[in-house]
């Protein structure tokens, strides 16, 4: 046994002390437009280019007031909003109408716009968020579009920076993080771990690298050049695509084009989830998809996930003598990312202590998300049911 924990220990200890590593020397190379510097207008001959905002909606009337309002305040003189009432059952495409008419009933000053699309009916072979983008996007001409959710909210300079930093940069594609709000102790335990993993698989430092396969999309804040966006197919190559969001950077990252990530304080904010029970929930329509609904994928994460994650604290218990000196490494550099995460977030480095708890919950996640995606023959999500043969064939 005591050659197993110094096998397993050492491994482990290898692969944490290389992510400290990576991620310590990546982190410094992003750049945050919400620095001085990036408070400017674009450089570019015609002035400030045109951008088309697409929010696609489904019964968000709870957010959807508050986030096109803050579209509507944005500091940046030329841009139109384009809002999609998908099917919606409850008050949101009333309350988008309402903003697109103005207070008053009469439709707002060309200053302020706003466009609403109503879409009735879902036609075959499309994911309900994919296709309100698509036919958001057709009737754009702008030379930027820029695709978002319906609950981030948006800081008044926050385009005017991003567009200036990606002309500077002659980027296709720029990805802005979000500064995500978390009010409960399950929400920063599950969102940290979330976070921890998502930098482990797709380190944001390295997409600017051509030769590198690293990825990022964000559906929060998707901004691309209209011809890029054409270019690799439009939403119409991702119609059955539950990720999205990701496979938009995935299609642009390997057609060549120039993809660019950034950070921004404060500029963009979403409160994606409420509790513990709020992660889990909204991961479980994703987390099959990531493993593209292949059970053995999804199990091999979870075999992976906690032995990664839980091994050393276990290790540090069940070995002895000097074969805990490996595991111990292993959970310093865990809670050195921790530290480096609190910089950046709201979760401070004790939630280290709550790392184990947190692997355990997603295990769980993506195991619900299987059982729930085997069981019904496909994904459920706001209402509409999507076959699981259908999601397969269409993966990108």
């Amino acid at each position: 046994m005591i050659y197993f924990h110094w096998i397993a220990g050492t491994l482990l200890a290898s692969i944490w002390l290389s992510r400290v590593v990576d991620t310590s020397i990546g982190v410094r190379t992003l750049v945050n437009i919400s620095r001085p510097e990036w408070d400017r207008n674009p450089s570019t001959p015609a002035g400030n280019p045109r951008v088309t905002i697409i929010v696609p909606a489904r019964n968000e009337e709870a957010s959807i007031r508050q986030a096109l309002s803050q579209l509507l305040a944005l500091d940046y003189d030329n841009y139109e909003i384009i809002a999609v009432d998908d099917r919606s059952t409850d008050r949101t495409g009333q309350i988008m109408d309402d903003l697109a008419m103005g207070s008053s009933g009469r439709p707002r000053p060309s200053n302020a716009n706003i466009r609403v699309v109503h879409i009735i009916e879902l036609p075959p072979y499309w994911m309900g968020k994919a296709h309100a983008m698509w036919t958001a996007a057709k009737q754009a001409s702008s030379e930027w579009l820029l695709f978002t959710d319906a609950d981030v909210m948006f800081r008044p300079d926050c385009l005017r920076r991003a567009i200036a930093y990606a002309e500077a940069e002659r980027a296709d594609h720029l990805v802005l993080f979000p500064r995500t709000i978390m009010k409960r102790p399950g929400e920063k335990m599950m969102l940290a771990f979330f976070q921890l993993m998502f930098v482990f698989g797709h380190r944001p430092w390295k997409v600017a690298d051509p030769k590198a396969k690293d990825h990022i999309g964000v559906g929060a804040f998707n901004l691309v050049r209209r011809q890029v966006y054409e270019a690799v197919g439009t939403y119409e190559a991702l119609r059955f695509e539950v990720v999205d969001d990701m496979k938009l950077g995935k299609v642009i990252k390997n057609a060549g084009f120039r993809q660019r990530n950034v950070l921004g304080g404060d500029l963009l904010e979403i409160h994606w989830a409420q509790g513990a029970r709020g992660v889990v929930r909204n991961l479980t329509k994703n987390f099959f998809a990531v493993m593209s609904f292949q059970s053995w994928r999804a199990i091999g994460f979870c075999v992976a996930a906690a032995f990664l994650n839980i091994m050393p604290f276990a290790g540090v218990f069940l070995a002895n003598g000097w074969a805990r000196i490996p595991y111990a490494v292993a959970l310093a550099c865990l809670f050195f990312l921790y530290f480096g995460m609190s910089l950046f977030s709201e979760v401070r480095p004790w939630y280290v202590l709550l790392h184990p708890f947190g692997t355990l919950l997603f295990i769980y996640t993506m195991l619900r998300s299987m059982f729930f995606a085997l069981r019904n023959g496909g994904v459920e999500w706001r209402g509409t049911v999507y076959p699981l043969d259908e999601l397969r064939r269409g993966l990108v």
